[in-house]
């Protein structure tokens, strides 16, 4: 049966950014109550304020930080009297340049991991007596990346295929109680996360191009993702992969994994590229 998004609450965090702020906007088109929190006040204020008010709450929220999360989940529940479905989608990356492991700054690894990972934990957690007692859905905002070499970009990689398998559990977890549990992987999507490998930082553009083929360059805008998270909750599906062209490579990542793996490594192009990386972003 189609679960319908009508009068539904959902919170959502990350909410300010494009993926977030594109899916708020369709979700709020099909007749759904949101809950908007990102890091900022004003940010989600700003977005609030395209929205009728009895049907928004903006607050703001940190996903490193239980008693935030805490209580923005209870005045959630004390505002619209339940949440429905919990959209994790907050997430963040090197704050300038990419980075090798080797070279990378522990604290800003492990900070991206303290919100792309344990965020994640910590927002579905806080919601799921709610999602289990209105039978809802929970969905994460994982990547590509989950089953895609993290070369540059491990810390949000590592977090991404780990709430993959997170939410994987998750769905066996839940079925037993009608509820469900799903992952949107967005492809390469025209966010502030990707100007770096769309023609702003040379090094990376030039990797992306070496490392993917023609058709799987390409960029996508956050609209097409907040259509296909949409259709993905009204079908309660386990997997959301936006564009379908990523499909095939999700069916056979072990096979393109080994190979990726072994072309990446082998690659004389992209070992000077990281080599020139490294020497530009010494600490």
């Amino acid at each position: 049966m189609a679960y319908h998004l009508q009068d539904k609450v959902v919170l959502i965090t990350g909410a300010a950014g494009g993926i977030g702020t594109a899916c708020a906007k369709e979700l709020y088109a099909e007749g759904a109550k949101l809950v908007l929190t990102d890091v900022s006040q004003k940010s989600v204020d700003t977005l609030a304020a395209e929205f009728a008010k009895e049907r928004v709450l903006a607050k703001a929220m940190d996903v490193t930080d239980w008693k935030s999360i805490k209580k923005v989940t209870n005045l959630s529940v004390s505002t619209f009297g339940k949440i429905d479905i919990v959209f994790a989608n907050a997430g963040i990356s090197w704050k300038e340049s990419a980075y090798t492991v080797f070279n990378s700054d522990e604290s800003e690894f492990e900070k991206i991991l303290e919100v792309d990972l344990l965020g994640v934990w910590r927002t579905v957690k806080s919601s799921l007596p709610e999602i289990v007692k209105n039978q809802g859905q929970v969905v994460v905002t994982s990547s590509i990346y989950a089953f895609t070499n993290g070369m540059c970009n491990a810390p949000y990689a590592t977090s991404k295929a780990g709430i993959e398998m997170f939410v994987r559990s998750l769905r066996a977890e839940l079925a037993g109680k009608s509820a469900s549990a799903s992952v949107l992987y967005p492809g390469w999507i025209t966010t502030p996360l990707t100007e770096g490998v769309f023609g702003g930082d040379h090094l990376t553009t030039t990797m992306r191009e070496i490392g993917f083929p023609p058709i799987l360059r390409k960029a996508i805008p956050p609209e097409k993702v907040a259509k296909a998270l949409v259709h993905g909750l009204k079908q309660r599906k386990p997997r959301i992969i936006v564009p379908a062209r990523w499909v095939p490579i999700q069916l056979f990542r072990g096979i393109v994994g080994i190979f990726s793996d072994w072309y990446l490594s082998k690659h004389s192009r992209v070992q000077s590229l990281l080599l020139e990386l490294e020497n530009r972003t010494k600490k």
